[in-house]
């Protein structure tokens, strides 16, 4: 019932462009600040963007600041991870996660690939 589900990851070569797309149900989406997650092989979980629930603040690892832009449609229940400039460095499971403005209580979704490599 509770429930994000990402979509639009796949394989893309070197400069290229992805858009993720995190789709929310089961919640009152307007209540959730949404972020985004990656995880490389050999890597821990990085934080790579992230934007608070009316999308009006947003903020960026510096690893990808400049390259990535997260937005949300509160009225689609989505959030989305615009991704322009890929290295293969940014290769990951992507993951979105909702996280309650007030509570300690979070969602976390089951993730996309992305793989950036020519």
């Amino acid at each position: 019932q509770v429930q994000l589900v990402e979509s639009g990851g796949g394989l893309v070569q070197p400069g290229g462009s992805l858009r993720l797309s995190c789709a929310a149900s089961g919640f009152t989406f307007s209540n959730y600040a949404m972020i985004w997650y990656r995880r490389g092989p050999g890597k821990e979980r990085e934080l790579v963007a992230s934007i608070a629930s009316v999308g009006g603040s947003t903020n960026y690892a510096d690893s990808v600041k400049g390259r990535f832009t997260i937005s949300r449609d509160n009225a689609k229940n989505t959030v989305y991870l615009q991704m322009d400039s890929l290295k293969p460095e940014d290769t990951a499971v992507y993951v979105c996660n909702a996280k309650h403005v007030l509570r300690q209580y979070a969602i976390w979704g089951q993730g996309t690939q992305v793989t950036v490599s020519s």
